[in-house]
């Protein structure tokens, strides 16, 4: 695998390299692992610059997307949880973003915070557990039970970022991660300078049934 974005490190005082290090390596390597853990498998994402030029630490000029998406187009094959891999990963790259495939142990419902924040405050209210649930940006998301692998292969879709199952099709704003997509996940860092964050982080309990959730969400993203 190759990595990318050490460029932008040249010319950067040490000290100032390794306070930046410092306050960010600690935290995606433990959160990698801890995903492991759960048998949450992740893989290394871009992160956004702030030197030379450049927004974003992959090879792309002008990429529309900097920091919130894989290093590699093999990232569904890399993907693992495999500790030792990770720790490796992370120690060469410290700066690099946390990326979750979803459609394996969980699929995501992705949501505009205005939708999202009430929702959650009407699950709160309605004693529903809600799961794990993060803050991406103006985004909230939603991890819930994956659907698996159904038997009729007509019954499983692929979901790119921005497409969702033509049963949401007609939510607005709202994107149903499943096969082949992934999210940004814990603490990776936004090109505001903000970090993603749990609003309710995963402690090993079953996740939600995402039909259960789907119909919650709908009624806020319309």
């Amino acid at each position: 695998m190759t990595l990318v974005g050490r460029s932008a490190m040249v010319g950067v005082p040490l000290a100032r390299r390794a306070k930046r290090r410092a306050h960010h390596a600690p935290r995606k390597m433990t959160s990698v692992l801890e995903y492991a853990q759960l048998g949450w498998a992740s893989c290394m994402g871009a992160h956004p610059l702030s030197e030379g030029g450049r927004a974003c630490s992959c090879d792309r000029v002008g990429c529309p997307d900097p920091g919130m998406h894989p290093l590699s187009p093999a990232w569904q094959m890399q993907a693992t949880t495999d500790t030792a891999l990770l720790t490796r990963w992370w120690k060469q790259d410290p700066d690099a973003n946390v990326i979750l495939p979803t459609g394996r142990v969980f699929d995501v419902f992705d949501v505009p915070a205005s939708a999202g924040r009430p929702a959650l405050a009407a699950m709160d209210a309605a004693g529903f557990d809600t799961g794990p649930v993060a803050e991406n940006g103006d985004r909230v998301l939603f991890f819930v039970a994956t659907r698996g692998a159904p038997e009729d292969e007509d019954e499983w879709w692929s979901c790119s970022l921005d497409a969702g199952p033509e049963t949401i099709d007609s939510t607005p704003g709202l994107r149903w991660h499943c096969r082949d997509s992934y999210v940004l996940a814990p603490p990776s860092t936004l090109p505001s300078g903000a970090a993603v964050s749990w609003i309710r982080p995963p402690d090993g309990r079953p996740l939600p049934d995402p039909l259960r959730v789907l119909d919650l969400l709908a009624d806020f993203c319309e």
